[in-house]
């Protein structure tokens, strides 16, 4: 399969598949214990049906938003995710230049591979910082002053990942950062001699905004999950995510947020925008599907902060249904790791324009002139 031929997110899939060591495709295709939440973030909007209005007068439309404090082109943006650099030498690089392409938010994690200070000098478009609270204070600290010297326009604290979740995939390929050769990853990788190249004689590998205070990581192999479960701090709760908030000052998302009542506390700390997600179905086995718990926190506190529809998207028809709901923008992961590992920047271009491509004749299709001509009125569920 060539990048012409990827035509939607399984067809990016499945050319990744064919282009990633085994442990590495498994890490970003996988998900927690029998992976039912992660089937369920996606089949989630099978249940629910766009009903279109004709003769709309829709040969332009409009389908910018403003999220974050930002207007961007499309409502669809790019979910902070880590260890880039495993599925694409370029990584983060050819993520965040896709993003300000199509002029959408792109953000980068505490686990990023390319540093807060190069993403900040480099790219103009939106940026947001994932943070994982870890048990070192300095180094949340640290990171939290290296975004506001970059210029980073959002930070996003990560809520649901005090332990790691039980990703089982990784535990049978052994995937770890940075990638421990072992009797059974070394043919995979030894059939994959492009990414074992690039991996082997490109820059070196290292969590850049971790490498100078934790081994762990960048020259200590750990799996994922142990790194969540023995790194990052098992008290953090609304006391800290609010001297987080304050320490910070500008805009600020709580990433992970499932319920009315937490995402009600969010309101309450001052946070300005909400991820509803399940980290893509990768801790908490199931948890309901953001999608279905959509409505009733849109209903509870969507007048006062930007709720973000985050996980399981696959089409430009989901992000419809979302926005319908009431969701300010929607966004992911999955949607752009599988197309950075099938070809770089050109993939993530390539995935990140279909999407826009169908978003734009479904708004048309639906009758739609722009993001606020959808409602509820436009949905049926079965």
């Amino acid at each position: 399969m060539r990048l012409d031929q990827c035509h939607n997110i399984d067809d990016f899939r499945r050319l990744a598949r064919a282009r990633l060591p085994g442990p590495v495709f498994h890490y970003i295709d996988g998900a927690a214990d029998d992976e039912v939440t992660r089937r369920r973030n996606t089949t989630a909007y099978e249940s629910c049906d766009l009903v279109p209005n004709v003769l709309a007068g829709v040969a332009e439309i409009d389908m910018s938003v403003e999220v974050m404090g930002k207007r961007i082109g499309m409502p669809l943006f790019l979910s902070p995710t880590a260890l880039q650099r495993l599925f694409h030498w370029r990584g983060e690089r050819a993520v965040a230049a896709a993003a300000q392409k199509l002029d959408t938010w792109f953000g980068i994690s505490s686990l990023a591979t390319v540093s807060i200070e190069e993403i900040g000098r480099t790219i103009a478009s939106p940026k947001l910082f994932q943070l994982y609270v870890h048990k070192d204070k300095g180094l949340n600290a640290a990171m939290i002053a290296a975004c506001k010297a970059a210029k980073f326009d959002a930070i996003a604290l990560t809520v649901d990942t005090i332990v790691g979740g039980n990703r089982e995939r990784c535990l049978r390929t052994g995937f770890t950062s940075p990638p421990r050769l072992t009797p059974s990853s070394a043919l995979s990788f030894a059939l994959h001699p492009r990414w074992t190249l690039d991996y082997l004689f490109r820059a070196p590998f290292e969590l850049s905004n971790l490498k100078d205070h934790l081994d762990e990581g960048s020259r200590k192999s750990m799996s994922v999950g142990d790194y969540f479960t023995k790194m990052l701090d098992q008290s953090l709760d609304w006391k800290t995510a609010e001297a987080i908030r304050a320490d910070w000052g500008g805009e600020f998302c709580l990433k992970g947020i499932m319920s009315v009542a937490d995402a009600r506390r969010a309101v309450d700390i001052g946070a300005t925008a909400i991820m509803v997600s399940n980290h893509g179905g990768r801790q908490l086995d199931g948890s309901r599907a953001p999608f279905d718990q959509l409505a009733e926190i849109v209903d509870a506190v969507g007048d006062r902060i930007d709720v973000i529809c985050d996980g399981g998207i696959t089409r430009g028809s989901h992000v419809l249904k979302a926005l319908s709901v009431g969701a300010k923008a929607c966004s992911g992961g999955r949607i752009y790791l599988y197309a950075l590992a099938a070809a770089g920047q050109a993939g993530v271009e390539r995935a990140l324009g279909n999407l826009r491509a169908e978003i734009e004749r479904d708004m048309k299709l639906m009758g739609a002139r722009s993001v606020g001509d959808l409602s509820r009125a436009n949905l049926r569920w079965r």
